[in-house]
């Protein structure tokens, strides 16, 4: 009977150990599902992506509107995380994309174009791997002249004393664009190279009769040269218009809205670059897909961030872009039918 009895048990004892077995191991705790107000709708959730935004100087324009756009794109996408890194703007920006050094930038779309062919600031090499997501903005070729120099169309510049822009800057490159079209070189006045503040000191020292910014408006070089001095603001004629926009197609025509800077009484007729947004050719059509979805899809929450948010228009989204478009920007637009 013992010997009966120790089997049993022994044989309780395995029945026991193989049902313990086959108990099934706790579930793995659910990934939290994103929000609707913290992530861009998709069918599946993005992969994570790790991206740099170059920007510009902490003192202008692209870098506070750089952050802006990153903590919409990291708030709105699941896995986005976009660092907004401060330089030296677009020539640099354009050159770290082809080195590889960061993923998005901002920059000004002529520049592009140059970087794109090897011209200007790029004639040492091409940069080929860069395409374009979105136009953000323009910046505004402002021609403004002195009262008493007698200046009234931009041929009077004849024999004057005028600033063109920085030494192999975008402003320069500009200004020698106009030129060309209107039949004037630097042989037919004294061109200085000076910068924003170059300018407006030179100019409110009577050294200048007049200078050529390319910037957003109100500029602020400008709003300091007029607080205190009389300025007559050039508008560039239809048909000088036609004749840039056709020959440079990063150029679209742009009307300064009278009352923009004091005494400033009447629309101003010229042409603008724009400020637009590009990425690395290699960078997934999945992270770009998104980021041109928030861009556009949480804008009023960008303007409320950013003053140049408010200029963001998706039917403006394609203007003066002449390079190609990032897949996934394409796809988004194309979407929206903004490309076709």
């Amino acid at each position: 009977m013992k010997k009966q009895l120790a089997f049993i048990i022994i044989g309780l004892l395995v029945f026991s150990m193989a049902l313990t077995g086959c108990t099934p191991a706790p579930a793995a705790p659910a990934a939290p599902a994103a929000t609707e107000a913290n992530a861009v709708a998709t069918e599946a959730a993005p992969a994570p992506a790790n991206l740099i935004m170059a920007t510009g100087g902490t003192s202008g324009t692209y870098y506070p509107f750089g952050g802006a756009m990153a903590q919409i794109f990291n708030s709105k996408i699941a896995g986005m995380n976009v660092t907004a890194q401060s330089t030296g703007a677009s020539v640099e920006n354009l050159k770290l994309i082809g080195k590889k050094e960061v993923e998005l930038a901002i920059v000004q779309n002529d520049t592009t174009d140059y970087a794109l062919k090897g011209i200007e600031v790029f004639a040492d090499g091409k940069i080929e791997n860069v395409r374009a997501i979105a136009s953000l903005y323009p910046e505004v070729i402002q021609i403004v002249v002195s009262k008493k120099s007698g200046i009234m169309s931009l041929a009077d510049i004849k024999g004057k004393k005028f600033s063109v822009g920085a030494p192999g800057s975008g402003v320069e490159a500009n200004a020698r664009q106009i030129l060309d079209v209107i039949g004037l070189t630097y042989k037919d006045f004294t061109p200085n190279y000076l910068s924003f503040s170059e300018s407006a000191d030179q100019y409110k020292d009577n050294l200048i009769d007049g200078f050529l910014f390319t910037s957003g408006i109100p500029n602020s070089a400008i709003q300091d040269v007029g607080a205190q001095n009389e300025l007559t603001f050039l508008s560039i004629d239809d048909a000088t218009v036609s004749a840039l926009t056709a020959k440079y197609e990063f150029l679209t025509a742009y009307t300064i809205p009278a009352g923009t800077y004091p005494g400033q009484d009447a629309d101003v007729k010229t042409v603008s670059v724009k400020a637009i947004l590009v990425c690395g050719a290699d960078v997934s059509e999945e992270a770009v897909y998104n980021i041109t979805k928030a861009l556009f899809e949480f804008q009023p929450e960008l303007a409320s961030a950013h003053a140049k948010g408010k200029l963001l228009d998706i039917n403006n989204s394609t203007d003066g872009i002449s390079i190609e478009f990032h897949p996934g920007a394409a796809k988004y637009l194309t979407e929206k039918g903004i490309l076709k």
